[in-house]
């Protein structure tokens, strides 16, 4: 089992998560996080770290959301590794309430 990020971390951004992951798994775009499953120990730490609620286990991850389990592995082969906490992306708080942005996903590298 790994764990995926999801929809809701678009265009917020948040890294709690990264400051408590023991692997250095998560990676980063420009305005979304991935989590490299080859990295990842499982050990769910992120998951209560998340103020949007946007990581899950990949056995929970919810039917309308199964892209994103394909898509963390795609972008994180992609994307460098961060490491530490940083600002979250400018309008955070408003991007939060927001579920429905896929179609905003940035793939590019940052």
């Amino acid at each position: 089992m790994t764990f995926v990020v999801m929809e809701s971390c678009i265009k917020c951004k948040y890294t709690d998560c990264v400051d408590v992951c023991p692997t250095d798994a998560f990676r980063e775009g420009p305005n979304f996080l991935a989590i490299e499953p080859d990295d990842c120990i499982d050990c769910a730490l992120c998951v209560r770290e998340c103020p949007v609620e946007a990581i899950f286990a990949d056995a929970d991850v919810p039917k309308e959301q199964a892209q994103f389990t394909r898509l963390n592995v795609v972008l994180a082969r992609t994307w460098k590794p961060i490491v530490e906490k940083t600002a979250p992306l400018p309008n955070a708080e408003k991007w939060a309430k927001v579920k429905i942005k896929f179609h905003l996903l940035e793939r590019r590298p940052s």
